[in-house]
């Protein structure tokens, strides 16, 4: 049977390869799938995103299944607790920005009808395709990761730089960065 070719960043660890295989890169439209991903965004700040897999679940449990609404009205003893909990990171700033962040998401919700007609509209809805040959090729950061983020501080947001950003965009599909020669690429480019 013939090795399938991937992206070389997840190569050799099987959680990575299940996690590139499965979601990364998929267009994500539904609200609670991109706060989740916002929020491992934004505690992945400063580390690698495989140290977040590896705790996904831990954070799943910590955070109420991710629920922005339940987090937007954590208490000061809810995020003491949270320090607490070593199956997380423990960082009380990432801790409060996703407090902030599942705030400010459901204001814009408010503006918008949803997150996700907000954060796709940066696309105009329909994945960006730049056909990537190697992962060399891939941009930490780009014109448009840039004035998202700036869009989302403005908004409120916390811990959005341009490069947490555009990892963001990257996980939810807003652009296709897997390299061409991966299997992935082609199954999840969107129809031209």
């Amino acid at each position: 049977m013939e090795e399938k070719i991937r992206c070389g960043w997840c190569v050799g660890d099987p959680l990575y390869e299940a996690y590139h295989d499965r979601e990364w890169g998929v267009p994500l439209k539904d609200d609670a799938g991109i706060f989740e991903f916002l929020m491992l965004e934004t505690f992945q700040a400063g580390l690698s995103w495989i140290t977040i897999l590896r705790k996904r679940e831990n954070f799943r449990k910590a955070f109420d299944n991710f629920d922005y609404k339940k987090i937007a009205t954590y208490s000061e003893a809810k995020q003491a607790e949270l320090l607490e909990n070593s199956g997380i990171i423990r960082h009380g700033a990432k801790i409060r920005a996703a407090i902030t962040n599942a705030q400010a998401f459901i204001k814009v919700q408010e503006e918008f009808g949803s997150f996700s007609k907000y954060i796709w509209g940066f696309v105009d809805d329909r994945p960006l395709q730049p056909d990537r040959q190697t992962l060399a090729a891939v941009p930490a950061t780009t014109p448009l990761s840039e004035a998202l983020s700036k869009d989302l501080k403005k908004r409120g947001f916390k811990f959005v730089g341009p490069t947490v950003v555009y990892a963001h965009m990257q996980a939810t599909g807003m652009v296709n960065d897997h390299i061409t020669q991966c299997f992935r690429h082609s199954e999840v480019k969107a129809p031209q």
